[in-house]
């Protein structure tokens, strides 16, 4: 099973992108995120096209802001929109989209930015990241969570960690809530992976940062221990990020195998070198 998570930053700016990278990395599940469109908007412009590639789709959208969706073509029941005891700004927001898909709790997340730590959008990111472990925590062992965490897990992460002090996506409440998500026996495939490469997934439009690397690895697919054990290959795919029209971020896949008895099949050890490219 192949799963992909994008933030596309708008799908209808993204759409000439988005189609043929379907096409090409054929993933069976694909979470979105910043879809920025209302459900029927997106049910008008996606519907067939993801129907005729063989997906089901859930979508939770707002408007112009925000928005999350979630496709598959293994399975996609239990459709659950938003988080239960989600908290709001004022309101909720269209910033999580759940399914079981082929066995796997999936959830498709926009995190809260956070702003500033100053900012009542920071308070709101911790109490919105605090509903989000509750939610895990209801069935860990089968959770896939994916998507734009808007943390980046530690120094590691970011392309220079001095300009990043006193900043969002790397104090330590956002990190300690991202490891109260991982205490659940959740594991960062990505890092997993590649622990001593780096790894990034999101990189500024200004100033030349993608050809310069200055990026920040804030995309993640966290599975739980018993999923995690059957990654085949994790990575992030760069050639998205590349040409004309990009969205910011670029998509993070993951294969995951299954042993020929239905059994958990063991890690493929990692290749010599990470699959990511300049």
């Amino acid at each position: 099973m192949r799963i992909a998570t994008w933030n596309v930053n708008s799908v209808r700016s993204r759409l000439p992108r988005l189609l043929p990278w379907l096409d090409q990395r054929q993933p069976d599940v694909v979470c979105l995120q910043e879809t920025k469109l209302p459900d029927d908007a997106f049910t008008e412009l996606l519907g067939d096209e993801f129907a005729n590639r063989g997906y089901q789709v859930a979508h939770h959208g707002e408007g112009r802001w925000n928005g999350v969706a979630l496709a598959s073509r293994v399975g996609l029941d239990d459709v659950v929109r938003g988080l239960p005891d989600e908290p709001g700004f004022p309101k909720p927001e269209a910033r999580a989209v759940t399914a079981t898909c082929d066995g796997l709790r999936v959830t498709s997340v926009y995190v809260p930015n956070g702003r500033t730590p100053d900012d009542p959008h920071y308070t709101y990111k911790l109490a919105w990241l605090a509903a989000l472990r509750d939610t895990v925590a209801a069935d860990p062992q089968h959770s896939v969570v994916c998507g734009d965490m808007n943390i980046a897990p530690t120094d590691a992460d970011v392309w220079d960690p001095a300009l990043f002090i006193g900043a969002t996506h790397v104090t330590p409440a956002e990190r300690a809530a991202l490891g109260e998500l991982t205490a659940l026996g959740l594991r960062d495939v990505v890092r997993d992976r590649w622990p001593d490469d780096r790894v990034f997934s999101y990189w500024d439009y200004r100033a030349g940062r993608f050809h310069q690397d200055l990026g920040m690895r804030i995309d993640l697919v966290l599975a739980a221990g018993p999923v995690a054990a059957r990654v085949a290959a994790a990575w992030v795919d760069r050639e998205a990020r590349k040409g004309s029209a990009p969205s910011d971020h670029a998509p993070v896949i993951v294969d995951l195998d299954t042993a020929p008895d239905g059994n958990i099949g063991p890690v493929v050890p990692p290749p010599s070198r990470p699959a990511r490219r300049k």
